[in-house]
């Protein structure tokens, strides 16, 4: 038997929880959603292109897209003065469709 009160939260499996909440703040804002699920389609997208489609100026998606980098849940590469981005592994782009179909 358990000798948490049933009024305490379990403890958390080390940083498991802080992962979570890391996690959920990255895609928690519209304009990186939006962003993660434009790179569903498996392609690399410039900051430009996610601006437009995110309906954002582009510094503002640079800011956002620094973030996600960062973040671990997106991949860039440069050609020449442009950056590319897209879903940093196959296991990122099954969570954003799972987020996103429910």
């Amino acid at each position: 038997m358990s000798s948490r009160s049933p009024d305490r939260p379990p403890r958390s499996r080390g940083g498991d929880a802080v992962e979570l909440a890391a996690f959920a703040g990255l895609i928690a804002d519209e304009t990186r959603a939006a962003c993660l699920l434009a790179l569903l389609d498996g392609r690399a997208w410039t900051a430009g292109e996610l601006a437009r489609h995110a309906g954002v100026a582009p510094s503002t998606t640079s800011e956002h897209l620094g973030k996600l980098v960062a973040g671990g849940l997106l991949a860039e590469e440069r050609q020449g003065r442009h950056r590319y981005v897209r879903l940093a592994n196959p296991r990122i782009a099954q969570l954003v469709e799972d987020l996103a179909s429910h």
